[in-house]
């Protein structure tokens, strides 16, 4: 058999366990969702090996999308770790057998203490999923290497049961772009979502500004020294009257040739540029710019006076596209 066909198998073995994770669901698996929805604490989240890989990956899933939780290694839980675990808490077990010695030896503590213990265990009749209030099926029928066990489709059926609580968690709670974005302040998202014009737009000296009634040679200067494509051209009263672009430099070289230089500015002016205020979202400039086709938008103030531009190549740098 070739690799192909090897991995082929082991993606249809590990897809039909999760497909069959949909008919193990029933009032349990609300009334877990309930459990963590009405919890005043966090989950702690907990399981050895592989599970407790997958542990942590529901933990942070959880924790990113308005479900505190934290993941506690069960060996050193029973060595001091314990006093992290409040009674506002909610306990998240993970075991295929369901008989990690580890995680049975926190059953006592747990219904001591009175805090709820939510099992995803591959046998419902284990240790640990008749000792919790809810146990969560995540049982296969097989799992996909040639032996048997190496824990692969369980494994994936496990991610799968975390990935559906947490979604189902964040649709009940209402959760939003925003919500998630507000968790993820260094992702894209987040940049979309919190960056905005003023923090990204050239001001003061990085502004180029030229009077309509300056020569275009003296307006190339400008445009080259601050290195952003044009320059803003005001009104006498200080309010934008237009631009003047590298664009527009070459089209009045190729219509006049030389003599193009000596003429003034008001002569080549880009009427009504693109504006954008300085406290929308830099995504929304983007969009600006991509609907028009151009790399600068200007930004005025609230008198209508040029404040600032903001230049495609500095959203970008940003991640935000």
């Amino acid at each position: 058999m070739s690799s192909i066909e090897i991995a082929k198998n082991v993606l249809k073995i590990e897809a039909e366990a999760v497909a069959a994770l949909a008919d193990k669901l029933d009032a349990g698996f609300e009334k877990a969702v309930e459990i963590i929805y009405s919890c005043k604490g966090r989950v702690v989240v907990t399981g050895m090996g592989k599970s407790g890989l997958i542990g942590k990956k529901i933990a942070a899933t959880l924790a990113s999308t308005g479900t505190p939780a934290f993941f506690m290694h069960p060996a050193e839980a029973s060595h001091g770790d314990l006093g992290m675990v409040t009674s506002d808490d909610v306990i998240l077990g993970i075991s295929n057998s369901g008989e990690t010695e580890e995680i049975v030896q926190l059953v006592p503590f747990i219904k001591r203490f009175g805090v709820s213990f939510i099992s995803m265990t591959g046998n419902p009749e284990s240790t640990m999923s008749r000792a919790a209030d809810i146990n969560l099926d995540v049982s296969v029928s097989c799992e996909a290497c040639p032996m048997g066990i190496v824990p692969t489709a369980s494994t994936t059926a496990a991610v799968a049961m975390g990935d559906a609580v947490a979604v189902a968690l964040l649709t009940k709670r209402g959760f939003k772009e925003e919500d998630f974005a507000a968790f993820h302040p260094g992702g894209s998202l987040g940049k979309r979502l919190f960056i905005k014009v003023q923090d990204l737009m050239h001001t003061g000296d990085e502004l180029p500004i030229i009077d309509q009634d300056e020569s275009i040679a003296q307006a190339v200067i400008v445009i080259s020294s601050k290195r952003l494509g044009l320059a803003v051209v005001p009104e006498k009263g200080g309010s934008i009257s237009g631009v003047i672009t590298d664009g527009d430099i070459r089209r009045g070289l190729q219509k006049w040739g030389k003599d193009f230089f000596d003429m003034k500015v008001r002569d080549a002016i880009t009427k009504g540029p693109k504006l954008i205020g300085e406290d929308e979202l830099a995504a929304k400039a983007l969009a600006v710019m991509q609907q028009h086709s151009i790399t600068s938008l200007v930004v005025p103030d609230s008198s209508g006076s040029p404040k600032g531009i903001i230049h495609l190549h500095d959203i970008l740098k940003k991640g935000i596209a």
